[in-house]
């Protein structure tokens, strides 16, 4: 312990007696301008002063900015440079100090400049054309090298001239172009430091805009409220902004100006004569702006702005008319008068205005700028009227009417003569034509009318008419009658003659067809009327010797023919007319003298008939086509056809037959439509008239005389109706539209799939209608939903075999369930089942039905049995019928039961017994065969030896209960536990089948495989088969 002190001891003291050691760490300093670094002085050994000093020698200070001292503790000083610059550069020196003992130590400190872009900026913009210098200034000590990249490669400045390095570094393109646009890489590099640096620069080409004008120039018309629309369209980089100018003045959108997004649309609303001139599209953006001009014109349209009524007397000198009409062009100014037209240069007279030219020169037009002047010489009355001024360019016209005023005297018209008898009153017209209005007077021998001695006669007067009605009492009152009118620029006046009517002469007959039972009468009206117009012509017609028989006929323009009717064959007669007027009867034609045809007979020469009978047997023939005629009527779509009797044959005429079908003509092709119903027209009809018939629609007639023997050869006629006066005439010339046969069908068609989708709706959701009908008669099937789901897919139970899977082959039969009854043991024959029947549920039908669904998927008692073949024709047949009631039938009933209850069951709601039929090849053989129990609807099929039901009588349910292997299922609860939920597959899943004789188990198990359907089918179980 005392030699470890003394140790300690001794070292101390040596230590202490030791020099002080000073260290710098780093030894050596290199500092980048502005960067900031610090210096650790370690002293070893005792020092009580540990001081910095700059390279001047100057102690540093402890409140110098940018250099800083600080000591930690006794054996160490830091000293910290900050934000170094060149002045920093030099050697620092750190002092120890401890009473006479001193230590130092020494530290180079560099500065130099780190790589720096002093000026780089990104983008930078050019004009496409102009000679780019692209910046970058980089500070560094000692300078870098520059280096220029672009699209990753490193630009070579001797092989594209266009490229060229400024001493300052910068980067020079000559003429650059669009194609240069992008990154440029500035690269510097300090080859003694190994420093490199970069910097991207992006190169923004910028290219002078360029314009076109749609149109350079836009035509627009004035006053009419439209707009016009200037359009310009700009490119160039960046994309230019486009404004425009009228007059040095930039438009704006507002009332007057609308302008689009980019501002290449200039719209001018309500377009005036004052916006005509040119517009300016400016399109500018960085590297400069472009300007284009487009021309508006304003066109004006013509409008008529002075044109005055005027007003003159007859036989002035002249009148002149005046119309004044501006418009852009300027307008040609027209006159019209009713149908005439005058136009400058062209003169008309109102003898020949067709031609516009007369010797006379009446008339003259003269135009000078945008007036026109309409002279009318030699003022006559009939020059008075409406004149209509047109002013037209190739704008558009306008159009005004004034009013010449004719002052003129009275004029008279209207007929001379007026014919009457005595009694009848007639009226005497005086027709004035004055202006202004004139006064009527009416005289007789110097007195006027009427007077107090005169009570025949009365005056109406209108506006422009004045009528005397005069009643003729006696040969005085015919004769000379005076009217005449007076007004304030003269007088007129008139005689009119009164005369007394006469019959008419008599008509001219001109020729007479005969046929065997009428006759056609041609004839010429009377050479006088008697002053009066002809109201009837009377026919009249006998035999020679005999009284006169006549008819009397309407007369009208166009009748030339009257035709007699109920005339005899091959027989003489003779024939007179005579007119009618209002005076009377007219002396009668001469006597015509004509004999009607005979009738055309056939002798049939047969040998059973003696010769001279049979020669005087005459056959009847039918009748001539009548001859038709066609009237439009009042309204453009009622026709009425006429028709004369011809040769009735020999047989008087039963009826007429009148048909008629519409004949279209559209688009060149002829369109027939059926014909109408027949109309039948009593013997004695002359006409039909058809109502409704379409507008502008051409028919046929076809009309057919018929008696005794039989029916004439239908005369034919067509005609067109009217054009529908409510029709628009464009709407005429386009197509037609769907006919009413077309909507009828359409219709049908409509009303047929409505009426299948109603029925295929009930078919899937109420089990009823047509489909359903169809489904059950034809196909055997009950529809979707009669049958549980698991029971189409069907049903297969297998024995399980680790050697090999069994061959499963599943089938559904529809069988029927006896309602009422039951009975013993029956023997089997072609329309009995081969199982007992079960005795019907207690239930209701609808119970029944509720039932059957259920049983479908889970059945009560499921059997199923092997028969003995060989192991090749080994099969299982799995069978499965609907639980019934306890009160089962009794053991002994009789066939004839057995008969009966399955006929009465038809009566009642027949519900389907499905029993799935399972092969499986490789069941365990059974050693005691077992009969089927099964329910099936179709007869069972029959061997060589026989009927199967003489082979294999039917046992009941005690004696085949132990060879039978039962599944046992619920009895009670079934319809409310198999109802529950019928399409789960684990109520069956896991079910185990119990043989009494051969105590083995089989797991029967629900399947999904191919099930096929095989209705009515009863397979052989006689020798090796099995039979269901």
């Amino acid at each position: 312990m005392l030699q470890i002190r003394d140790l300690i001891w001794g070292l101390l003291f040596i230590g202490c007696a030791a020099a002080i050691q000073v260290e710098i760490t780093p030894r050596q300093g290199e500092i980048s301008v502005g960067e900031s670094k610090f210096f650790l002085c370690e002293v070893v050994g005792d020092a009580k002063d540990i001081d910095w000093y700059d390279p001047s020698g100057e102690k540093i200070l402890p409140n110098r900015p940018d250099i800083f001292v600080n000591r930690g503790d006794e054996t160490m000083s830091t000293l910290t440079i900050y934000h170094a610059n060149v002045d920093s550069a030099g050697i620092y020196k750190c002092v120890a100090k401890n009473g006479d003992k001193e230590a130092q130590a020494t530290v180079q400190v560099k500065i130099f400049q780190k790589i720096t872009f002093a000026s780089a900026p990104s983008p930078q913009e050019f004009n496409e054309g102009d000679d780019a210098d692209i910046v970058c200034n980089v500070v560094s000590s000692p300078p870098p090298t520059i280096i220029w990249k672009h699209k990753g490669s490193k630009i070579q400045v001797d092989k594209d001239v266009r490229y060229k390095i400024m001493d300052n570094g910068h980067l020079q393109i000559r003429g650059i172009k669009k194609i240069d646009e992008g990154m440029y890489n500035c690269e510097a590099r300090v080859m003694a430091r190994g420093e490199i640096d970069f910097k991207m620069i992006k190169v923004v080409v910028n290219v002078l805009p360029t314009i076109r004008a749609r149109l350079s120039e836009v035509n627009a018309t004035a006053d009419i409220g439209r707009s016009a629309l200037l359009a310009c369209d700009a490119d160039g980089f960046p994309e230019p902004t486009v404004t425009w100018a009228h007059n040095n003045i930039v438009l704006e959108t507002g009332d007057k100006y609308s302008l689009n997004e980019d501002g290449s649309e200039l719209v001018i609303k309500d377009v005036k004569k004052v916006d005509e001139g040119d517009y300016t599209c400016i399109a500018k953006n960085k590297a400069g702006e472009k300007a284009e001009e487009v021309s508006l014109n304003v066109f004006v349209q013509p409008k008529i702005t002075y044109l005055n009524n005027q007003t003159a007397s007859e036989f002035d000198e002249q009148v002149t008319l005046t119309c004044e009409a501006l418009g852009d062009p300027t307008p040609t100014i027209s006159w019209s008068f009713e149908n005439r037209v005058f136009t400058e240069g062209e003169q008309a007279s109102w003898t020949r205005p067709d031609k516009y030219e007369s010797l006379d020169r009446n008339i003259v037009v003269r135009s000078h700028a945008r007036v026109s002047s309409l002279t009318l010489k030699n003022v006559v009355f009939t020059y008075a009227g409406y004149y209509l001024c047109i002013a037209s360019n190739s704008i558009g016209q306008d159009s005004q009417h004034m009013y010449l005023e004719v002052r003129y005297a009275p004029k008279i018209q209207g007929q001379v003569t007026v014919y009457t008898w005595e009694g009848n009153a007639a009226n005497i017209s005086c027709e004035v034509e004055a202006h202004p209005g004139a006064s009527v007077v009416w005289f007789r021998d110097g007195l006027q009318l009427p007077s107090a001695n005169t009570t025949n006669m009365k005056i109406y007067n209108t506006q422009t008419v004045s009528y005397l009605e005069i009643k003729p009492e006696s040969q005085n009152d015919f004769g000379s009658y005076n009217c005449t009118a007076t007004n304030v620029m003269g007088t007129d006046s008139k005689e009119f003659l009164l005369i007394q009517a006469e019959v008419p002469s008599s008509p001219d007959i001109q020729q007479v067809e005969p046929f065997s039972s009428t006759a056609v009468v041609a004839f010429e009206e009377p050479d006088s009327m008697g002053g009066v117009p002809i109201l009837k012509y009377k026919v009249e017609w006998r035999l020679p010797g005999q009284d006169w028989t006549g008819s009397e006929h309407n007369a009208n323009d166009e009748m030339t023919t009257i035709t007699i009717v109920g005339l005899k064959p091959e027989t003489t007669y003779e024939v007179k007319m005579s007119a009618i007027n209002g005076k009377g009867e007219g002396e009668s034609s001469p006597a015509r003298t004509f004999k009607t045809e005979p009738v055309q007979y056939s002798f049939t020469i047969s040998a059973e008939i003696p010769t001279t009978i049979a020669a005087t047997t005459m056959a009847i023939r039918e009748p001539s086509a009548p001859v038709l005629e066609v009237k439009v009527q009042d309204r453009g779509n009622t026709l009425k056809v006429n028709w004369i009797k011809q040769d009735d044959g020999g047989s008087p005429i039963k009826h007429y037959l009148v048909r008629y079908k519409a004949v279209s003509i559209l688009s060149k092709e002829k369109h027939v439509s059926d014909w109408k119903p027949e109309i039948r027209l009593p013997h004695n009809s002359e006409y039909v008239t058809l109502n409704g018939l379409d507008w502008n629609t051409e028919y046929e007639v076809y009309v057919v005389a018929e008696n005794q023997q039989g029916k004439s050869e239908p005369a034919v006629i067509s005609f067109r109706t009217a054009t529908d006066p409510t029709t628009i005439p464009d709407a005429m010339d386009g197509g037609s539209g769907l006919g009413t046969g077309a909507i009828v069908g359409i219709l049908i068609v409509v009303f047929f799939l409505l009426l299948v989708g109603v029925d295929v709706t009930c078919y899937f959701l109420n089990k009823c209608g047509l489909l359903m009908c169809i489904a059950v008669n034809f196909c055997g099937k009950a529809g979707p939903g009669a049958k549980n789901k698991d029971i189409e897919e069907g049903k297969a139970a297998f024995t399980k075999d680790e050697s090999k899977e069994p061959i499963v082959e599943v089938r559904t039969e529809e069988e029927h369930t006896p309602n009422q009854g039951g009975g013993g043991p029956t023997e089997p024959n072609e329309t009995t089942p081969l199982t007992e029947p079960e005795p019907a549920a207690a239930d209701t039908t609808s119970t029944v039905v509720n039932l059957l669904p259920c049983t479908a998927t889970n059945s009560v008692a499921e059997s199923f049995s092997t028969a003995q073949s060989s192991p090749a024709s080994e099969s299982t047949t799995l069978t499965t019928s609907a639980s019934s009631p306890p009160n089962a039938a009794p053991a002994n009933s009789s066939p004839k039961n057995s008969l009966a209850a399955q006929s009465s069951s038809h009566n009642v709601n027949i519900q389907p017994d499905v029993g799935p039929l399972v092969d499986l090849s490789d069941t365990p053989k059974v050693p005691n065969p077992s009969p089927l129990v099964s329910e099936p609807v179709s007869p069972p099929s029959t061997n060589a030896d026989g009927p199967q039901s003489q082979q294999d009588p039917v046992k009941t349910p005690d004696s085949t209960q132990n060879k039978d292997s039962q599944v046992e299922g619920p009895t009670k609860d079934a319809p409310n536990i198999l109802c529950s939920d019928s399409t789960t597959p684990a109520q069956n899943d896991g079910k185990t089948v119990k043989d009494d004789n051969t105590k083995g188990q089989t797991e029967v198990k629900n399947t999904t495989d191919e099930v096929k359907t095989v209705p009515n089918e009863a397979p052989q179980t006689n020798g090796n088969e099995s039979k269901a």
